[in-house]
């Protein structure tokens, strides 16, 4: 089996890799029969040079591979026909703007995996860049803090190398006495929670965060049964709101009217209520003046009007309005909701989901795929949608 790095050709330019130089001389070690080739890029955060170092060899065309590796969207006009592939092809939610990605997915007679669709049997993720979202979101929040009020300012995320650097970053800041909601329990709240452990912030209950003032910033981490309650009071089990999500309604305002700084870390699934409604962001009630939308979903926070980019990360929002401002604006709630995140740390980025796809594919394919990881992950094979992204069928048609 050959496996080709592909050349990453999305703009913006996505510096991440899916095997770092010193992963793919792990795997070979691990798997002989392996064959892995680089295609050669000037873009990847780790240079040609760096494979060629570890015997990895750079080419210039992989098509010879069999299968063919990457982070972002391949370009239509470079996808290979009768290969198969691995990227996040942000179609699995029938995102309009890739329906003719996935068409012309089918129409070359691709096998293609989805790095979103790879899980276990329990339907959890096993590979993700969800924690350096958190990382960097959490950093990029207190960044916009800074920036709208004038307190302190901290250098891009991108500048810096590490974790360890932002953190570094970080524990310069003198913050006055803020408190900082951050929701979400998984990957990306784990990852931002990091952050804030880093900065050794004070965590509190959510009593105290809720009734009580401090000497010093602090912060609480809430799950989605702390701000989503049942409509008729009665929750069945933890489950229930991701079974019957339309049986709850908002309860985040009792958060909105004391804290800060807001970190959104949570997952947003479809059904749920809206998070931050726009009749809640209008109430003279609610306190945050920032927000930073690591999930960056549209709908769930008012606020969250579009994607804000790396280059430009900060944009202003009026509450009452509606509309776009400048973010150092009085009135207006800073937002940070820049929906590529792991980009502005892409060493670490790529080490890590390199760790897991090595963990959790490669072998996959060496064992006939024992816990069927690949099976559930393929989301097209023989120009046809599979079993279990039939859903898809109408999307790809054109009819919703």
């Amino acid at each position: 089996m050959k496996i080709g790095i592909i050349k990453e050709r999305k703009n913006p330019p996505d510096k991440r890799v899916v095997l770092s130089p010193k992963k793919c001389k792990q795997i070979l070690k691990d798997y002989p029969q392996l064959q892995i080739k680089v295609e050669s890029s000037n873009i990847r955060v780790f240079k040609d040079e760096e494979y060629t170092k570890e015997g990895i060899e750079v080419v210039s065309d992989v098509s010879d591979c069999d299968l063919l590796v990457g982070v972002k969207e391949v370009p239509i006009e470079f996808l290979i026909p009768n290969k198969e592939y691995f990227f996040f092809s942000h179609t699995i939610k029938k995102q309009a703007y890739n329906r003719n990605l996935l068409r012309s997915i089918l129409e070359k007679n691709i096998k293609f995996y989805d790095h979103e669709t790879i899980t276990n049997k329990r339907g959890i993720r096993l590979v993700a860049f969800g924690r350096y979202a958190g990382i960097v979101g959490a950093y990029n929040g207190f960044r916009a803090y800074g920036l709208k009020f004038n307190c302190f300012n901290l250098p891009k995320a991108e500048e810096l190398i590490s974790q360890q650097y932002l953190i570094d970053e970080l524990k310069k800041v003198k913050l006055p006495n803020i408190k900082i909601v951050l929701s979400g329990l998984g990957r990306v709240g784990r990852g931002a929670k990091e952050m804030l452990d880093g900065m050794e912030l004070k965590e509190v209950n959510i009593t105290e965060f809720l009734n009580n003032s401090f000497d010093e910033p602090v912060y609480v981490n809430i799950d989605s049964l702390d701000y989503n309650k049942r409509k008729d009071g009665f929750v069945k089990s933890e489950y229930d709101f991701f079974e019957h999500p339309g049986a709850y309604e908002s309860n985040f305002m009792r958060f909105a009217k004391v804290a800060d700084l807001y970190i959104a870390g949570h997952f947003y699934g479809a059904g749920a209520p809206k998070i931050i409604s726009a009749e809640d962001i209008k109430s003279k009630e609610f306190h945050i003046k920032v927000i930073a939308d690591i999930s960056c979903d549209f709908g769930p926070i008012a606020s969250t009007v579009r994607a804000s980019t790396i280059k430009d990360p900060i944009y202003g929002f009026n509450p009452q309005t509606g509309e776009e401002i400048d973010y150092k604006n009085e009135n207006a709630i800073a937002v940070m909701a820049v929906d590529n995140l792991p980009c502005e740390l892409p060493k670490d980025a790529s080490e890590g989901f390199g760790e897991s796809f090595a963990e959790y594919i490669i072998p996959s394919f060496f064992n006939n795929d024992e816990e069927g990881i690949l099976r559930r992950a393929r989301v097209t094979g023989k120009g046809k949608l599979k079993r279990r992204f039939k859903y898809l069928q109408d999307y790809v048609d054109g009819k919703e």
